[in-house]
């Protein structure tokens, strides 16, 4: 099949690649030239673990091209994916569907044949039927369907979950656009665990599930606290909880609070849809706000640690929102960062992979360090703000020779606090 992709971020890129991998012709079409520039030169824009040997691979096969010009990935295509951004409004939280809405006003001046336009970005409810009239409204001849086709990659295993989805969601309300969704994933044979549901229950199933999954983080940071409290350790808890099939042990894992692109703008934006609606969630407005909350708390027991010292130097492990990918949107350790800075406190960190995105939002206000090691040096306190696995096997004795103090901060629990308490650090998890 012919494939033109709207976008090359975190959604777009890694959905081109695989699509060429199963055999797919596919261009990726981004309105940022240096973007292009960069792909067709053979360098990634972004980081995802797995990502680079098949993006190599495919563009010196030809499966997978680049372009800034919409009519060269869109004409002939049998199936346009919208993969662009849609960002919190800055003062509702609604998603912005400005680049949607422009993405879909230009393609439909390049439509040629059947084809089939798919929102895969995370958009409100009704978005498919916006598309429609758009598109309409700029080629009343054009022979098209719009679906949804919400996407379920997690951010740093998304080549993993693209080959080995847990289930492909299709909004489709005609039978001619279901046989093209059908087509594009036949080479999955009986992997593709393929669920068809009308237009709408689609774009709200993306929201419901993220949402959802951000209810249960916040859960377990809630149950973290309690188990501080009363003697009890949240990591053994989980452990039991996941053990029952009902609740399973997916995001069980406490650290500082949810962060990245997704599930602090979607949990935004179905609270705003719902008040749109007339319906309350209590649930999702209370995990937002504790959320926000939970990530000053973090930095204010960061600052516990040296509470007696007037200008704390703070070595910060850990810029990302999560491991395993370069992202920094929305990240709890880069609102942790925010808020020791506004407490005077002078940071020097490092990240395995995002030291460049971070660099580009935090600009000078901290120091930049060329590993861990150099990061300790002279700190106060050590404070692991992201799961790296890099950070799983730190030698203990050299960090804690680099230190100033011997405080250690540990708020994603994976550092070993009896390998820590022997290198002679004053450990302190979250849980326990």
């Amino acid at each position: 099949m012919k494939i033109g992709i709207v976008g090359t971020g975190y959604v777009g890129l890694p959905s081109g690649v695989g699509f060429a991998e199963l055999g797919h012709d596919v261009v990726c079409i981004d309105a940022v030239g240096e973007k292009i520039d960069a792909l067709n030169a053979g360098k990634l824009t972004l980081f995802e673990d797995g990502l680079e040997e098949l993006f190599q691979k495919n563009r010196a096969a030809g499966k997978i091209r680049f372009t800034t010009s919409m009519k060269e990935g869109v004409e002939n295509a049998d199936i346009v994916i919208l993969a662009v951004g849609t960002p919190p409004h800055p003062e509702t939280k609604e998603a912005d569907m400005k680049y949607v809405h422009a993405a879909a006003r230009e393609l439909a001046q390049y439509l040629t044949g059947y084809t089939v336009v798919a929102d895969k970005s995370t958009v409100p409810v009704g978005t498919g039927d916006d598309v429609e009239r758009l598109i309409r409204s700029v080629s009343p001849d054009a022979d098209f369907d719009v679906v949804s086709l919400p996407e379920f990659l997690r951010e740093g295993f998304a080549v993993h979950d693209f080959f080995n989805p847990d289930r492909i969601i299709v909004g489709a309300n005609t039978e001619r656009a279901k046989d093209v969704v059908k087509k594009l994933y036949e080479p999955f044979g009986d992997k593709a665990k393929m669920l068809f549901v009308n237009r709408k229950s689609s774009e709200t199933i993306k929201y419901a599930s993220n949402a959802f999954l951000a209810m249960k983080i916040h859960y377990i940071n809630e149950m973290a606290d309690f188990c501080e409290k009363a003697g009890a350790d949240v990591f053994e808890v989980a452990q039991g909880m996941g053990l029952d099939t009902r609740i399973g042990n997916k995001f069980l894992n406490p650290g500082p609070g949810y962060g990245g692109s997704c599930f602090p703008k979607d949990t935004n934006a179905m609270a705003q849809m719902a008040k749109k609606y007339g319906v309350r969630m209590n649930l999702i407005e209370t995990t937002i706000r504790e959320n926000d909350a939970r990530k000053v708390k973090m930095a204010h027991r960061i600052l516990d640690a040296v509470k007696t010292v007037g200008k704390p130097r703070v070595a910060v492990l850990g810029l990302a929102f999560k491991g395993g990918t370069d992202d920094c949107r929305e990240s709890p350790a880069m609102e942790i960062v925010a808020e020791l800075l506004k407490s005077g406190a002078v940071i020097r960190a490092y990240d395995p992979k995002a030291m460049g995105t971070a660099e580009k939002i935090l600009g000078d206000k901290i120091e930049y360090a060329s590993d861990a090691y150099d990061a300790a040096d002279g700190a106060d306190v050590v404070a692991v703000l992201t799961e790296w696995s890099d950070f799983k096997t730190l030698d203990l004795v050299k960090l804690k020779q680099k230190a100033k103090s011997p405080e250690l901060v540990d708020l994603r629990r994976i550092i070993n606090k009896k390998d820590a308490e022997k290198a002679g650090f004053s450990y302190r998890g979250i849980g326990e």
